[in-house]
């Protein structure tokens, strides 16, 4: 994320006004880092710097949730009929404006990013940048060398289209278990590559998006905020 002036990471956190900032700064109340601000105009990172006032942080505008999702929420803003990944967080959060980074399918478990930043957002779902996305999958059938070879040559699947290559991960002692990473986000796509093989999928999970991996301590339905190293490995920097 971009630098922004002090007096308005004071705003946009809620600290005070534009106005009021710049006399909570002037008075040497705000610290970056650890060093006492200097001035309203002075840059800093929302994110990964540590801005504080009178010792208490201060939090950006900006959110960025990592959400283990559960099986039978649906990755949407709102529905009248079905419970959404945005019923899981409090409503302050939800007040703020968040959305799920793309989407997983209702019966797909695991990571699951949600934010209010469009910039981080179209930087996870861009088709232009391929950023991996790696699953643990269960099929029903057996997967064998032939599999992996498709896959690694890239599936074409039964519209006709054709994905980009995929490394398939094959679990030596169950066959049909396997890790795939993909580096493109088609629609179901998944399922659909493997339901080309004959080998409908029957349990699918999210484990990492680029560099970022599920927190292992989060159960199902549990999110918590991405930590400034967490959003530096989305926009790799």
């Amino acid at each position: 994320m971009e630098e922004l002036r002090l007096d308005r990471i004071l705003a946009d956190g809620g600290a005070a006004s534009r106005s009021e900032a710049r006399r909570l700064i002037k008075a040497g109340r705000v610290s970056v880092n650890g060093r006492t601000a200097v001035n309203a105009e002075q840059k800093a990172n929302p994110c990964s710097d540590d801005i504080r006032l009178d010792g208490r942080k201060i939090e950006g505008k900006m959110v960025y949730i990592m959400l283990n999702k559960p099986a039978d929420v649906i990755s949407a803003t709102e529905d009248r009929e079905q419970r959404t990944v945005l019923d899981l967080l409090p409503e302050e959060l939800r007040r703020r404006g968040v959305f799920p980074v793309g989407r997983l399918d209702k019966d797909t478990t695991g990571l699951l990013l949600l934010t209010n930043d469009g910039d981080f957002a179209h930087v996870v779902i861009s088709p232009k940048r391929h950023v991996d996305k790696v699953y643990e999958v269960y099929v029903d059938g057996s997967l064998d060398n032939g599999d992996i070879a498709a896959f690694g040559d890239g599936i074409e699947l039964r519209d006709g289209s054709r994905c980009l290559p995929a490394l398939l991960s094959a679990d030596e002692n169950d066959p049909s278990h396997a890790v795939v990473t993909i580096s493109e986000g088609k629609y179901h796509q998944v399922k659909r590559m493997f339901a080309s093989r004959g080998k409908p999928v029957s349990s699918l999970k999210r484990l990492c998006i680029g560099k970022l991996y599920l927190d292992e301590g989060l159960e199902p339905g549990q999110w918590r905020k991405l930590t400034s190293q967490e959003i530096k490995l989305i926009f790799g920097e």
